[in-house]
């Protein structure tokens, strides 16, 4: 049994004769009733009821036709995903990442892609969220790999990939370094570390201090979460750190303390610009980092996305 001869029952079946099945394959009529008397003798049934007016499917012929256009469709699958996977052999893909992406095992992700497409140029930019959607808007990055904000452009497109939680970070030795949950109104007159004005987590930690009846008295900027908990570590201040980072094995040690109804930090997703079509190596990269999404903590309620800052 060949593949023709299943393709060639089907069009006589679909068109109802020899003839125009065998101009709908652009072949000789003699070839498709050749292929077919053979597939029957194979067989040892007939599949066609033929007489000078029409051809008719025999009972068996109806049950061999319901077979074949499943497996031709099967085969008409194999090729469409051969043709993506054919597709996506070269290209490249500049993803953008911020520095917290919490559960989320971005080397991972990309060494997996690396694996499985070795011939699409890979590239990595990191930086804030805000300065990266500007990339992504420029079209500098095809990616965005982050915190995913509710209020998010319209332009912008996020699948999830993780969830995220704030915690409070102490020098050690700290006099509220003790056990137990603490308020974020507790630290009133502590002064703080953060990223600078404009950040998704500057502005997190004032909406928390003026629900909290406080402005929170930030005395040290600085460009990213590691080196947050290193002025932390230092003693020049306490600070809201995504517990990813606050729990780290590597880096000066901290106090880390659990709030009491701590502020929601938004989930993590990649983001892709609605307005630009994706090339077949973006969506297989996108496919790579979703496919290695860590798996959500059914115990857990994934943490509420925030508004940001425009």
């Amino acid at each position: 049994m060949e593949l023709r001869q299943l393709s060639y029952v089907e069009a006589v079946a679909r068109y109802g004769g020899f003839t125009r099945a065998a101009e709908r394959l652009h072949v000789a009529q003699s070839a498709v009733s050749a292929q077919i008397r053979a597939l029957e003798a194979e067989l040892g049934v007939a599949l066609f009821a033929r007489t000078t007016r029409r051809v008719a499917l025999t009972p068996a012929g109806e049950m061999f036709v319901a077979r074949a256009r499943r497996i031709l469709a099967e085969l008409d699958g194999a090729r469409l995903e051969m043709g993506e996977i054919t597709a996506v052999v070269t290209g490249r893909v500049t993803v953008g990442a911020t520095t917290v992406l919490g559960p989320f095992d971005l080397p991972g992700a990309l060494a997996r892609f690396h694996d499985r497409f070795p011939g699409i140029a890979l590239r990595l930019r990191s930086g804030l969220v805000t300065g990266l959607l500007g990339a992504l808007d420029n079209g500098e990055v095809d990616l965005v790999v982050g915190p995913v904000h509710a209020d998010l452009p319209a332009r912008f497109e996020a699948l999830p990939l993780a969830d995220e939680q704030l915690v409070l970070a102490l020098p050690p030795g700290h006099p509220l370094g003790g056990a137990g949950r603490i308020t974020l109104g507790e630290l009133r007159d502590e002064p703080f570390v953060c990223l600078g004005a404009g950040s998704g987590l500057r502005w997190i930690l004032d909406q928390a201090a003026r629900t909290a009846g406080f402005t929170a008295k930030v005395q040290f900027e600085t460009h990213s979460p590691q080196s947050i908990r290193e002025l932390v570590a230092a003693g020049l201040g306490v600070a809201l750190l995504a517990r990813s980072v606050a729990e780290k094995d590597q880096g000066p040690a901290i106090t880390v303390r659990n709030l009491h109804a701590p502020p929601p930090h938004p989930p993590i997703g990649v983001i892709h610009h609605r307005d630009r079509p994706l090339t077949p190596a973006v969506q297989a990269c996108r496919h790579v980092l979703v496919e290695q999404a860590a798996p959500r903590n059914p115990e857990r309620t994934p943490a509420a996305a925030l508004p940001s800052p425009e």
